[in-house]
């Protein structure tokens, strides 16, 4: 903790008008760099939150957090599994699904996709049913072979309500008078969603029993069991406590679809952590070099409270506290500035008419300000502060009192 005396004398040094004028530059220019560094990686990282926070939103509300199958063959008995597997921590429910590859075709071009046999009474959790453009889920218990599918497929398709394509099974096949040929069969579609994601292009659904009749399952079978979890985060750990007590059962978590997106968002946050820290460190470090000019034009100074009895470790503080004093003006203005412009940021991009992702999407950011980071950015620029003082304080108390009060 500083002396009263020692900070009291470093906040003068700080307030000080008698210093140079090149002195006063790089100390002005050290709390405006920390200011706009600490204000600029907390509106990044906010928005870098709202991003990830978005793509698991959109991506893992349709992509299966677990899905459980019995090798890779129908499951027949799956009720009592489903009530099992419903008690299991981090569980929220279970639906049947049948999922495989397909092709579907249009008039236009043809596109490979995921197809996805659902019961669409117990997917009133589905984020697809709050995001349908056209149409709703419920269609699909209502007309037989119909199907729902994304707005950008459908447009990659030409396609649109009521029209019809051709969805073809290639791994599921018929022997005819013709040859082997794939299982296909023609839907009408029902309804088209838009999640603004990836996941528009290559997911459709069909019901449960019209998915059965086209890969030939027997009557009440599925391919997999679909868990959706509170955290999807917390995919792997279930899978690892629960796997000894499912053995008969293959688990797969969306890590094996999309951890790769994930694993490169979360680099990229990382990485824009580190370029912005390194602009606080240089603001940071201006303060060695203003401190360092400070400690020669105080030497005479330095001298004569060295020979009132002031110790080395007095003098250090008196120079650290001078310098962490600019690292807090520059951490705390940088702080408000960046909450302010963070929490006004969309209306920026309103007013001055910024268009960031092209005509016909949303220029408003997703954001997502969080206490624990501005707290971490406001710790780490007052550490990095508080270690550009060391030197120069240290410098300072090697001084001796003989040799500058020599000539005066």
């Amino acid at each position: 903790m500083f002396q009263p005396v020692s900070f009291f004398i470093g906040l003068r040094y700080s307030r000080s008008r008698q210093r140079s004028g090149f002195v006063s530059f790089i100390t002005f220019f050290s709390i405006v760099g920390i200011l706009l560094g600490v204000s600029a990686l907390i509106t990044v990282v906010s928005v870098m939150n709202g991003f990830e926070g978005e793509l698991k939103k959109r991506i893992l509300g349709i992509v299966p957090h677990v899905l459980v199958s019995e090798n890779n063959q129908p499951m027949n008995h799956w009720r009592d599994l489903h009530t099992k597997l419903s008690t299991l921590e981090h569980v929220t429910h279970v639906t049947p699904i049948i999922e495989t590859e397909a092709l579907v075709l249009s008039n236009k071009t043809l596109r490979g996709v995921l197809l996805q046999g659902i019961e669409p009474n117990e997917e009133r959790n589905n984020i697809v049913f709050n995001h349908m453009v056209a149409g709703q889920l419920s269609y699909l218990t209502n007309q037989k072979y119909s199907v729902i599918l994304g707005q950008s497929l459908a447009q990659k398709l030409s396609v649109s309500m009521g029209d019809t394509i051709r969805v073809v099974v290639p791994e599921k096949t018929l022997f005819t008078p013709m040859g082997r040929i794939p299982v296909q069969r023609t839907f009408t579609i029902s309804g088209i969603f838009n999640m603004r994601s990836q996941v528009d292009d290559w997911v459709i659904y069909i019901h449960r029993r019209d998915a059965s009749k086209l890969l030939r399952y027997p009557a009440d079978s599925i391919s997999h069991l679909r868990l959706y979890l509170d955290d999807a985060f917390a995919a792997d750990s279930l899978v690892e406590a629960n796997q000894n007590d499912f053995s008969n059962y293959q688990f797969s978590t969306w890590r094996s679809t999309q951890g790769t997106l994930f694993s490169a968002v979360s680099m990229e946050k990382n990485m824009m952590w580190l370029m912005l820290s390194l602009i606080i460190a240089v603001a940071a470090f201006n303060i060695v070099s203003a401190l360092v000019m400070v400690v020669i034009d105080k030497q005479g100074e330095i001298a004569i409270l060295q020979t009132f009895g002031m110790d080395r470790s007095g003098i250090i503080k008196i120079f650290m506290a001078q310098g962490l004093i600019n690292g807090v003006w520059g951490v705390m203005l940088g702080t408000i500035f960046g909450v302010i412009l963070t929490l006004n940021l969309n209306n920026l991009i309103t007013y001055f008419n910024i268009n960031m992702f092209g005509s016909g999407f949303s220029q408003s950011l997703p954001i997502n300000m969080q206490l624990s980071d501005i707290f971490m950015i406001s710790f780490t620029a007052l550490a990095m502060s508080f270690i550009a003082t060391l030197y120069p304080a240290y410098r300072a108390s090697l001084t001796q009192p003989a040799e500058v009060l020599r000539n005066e």
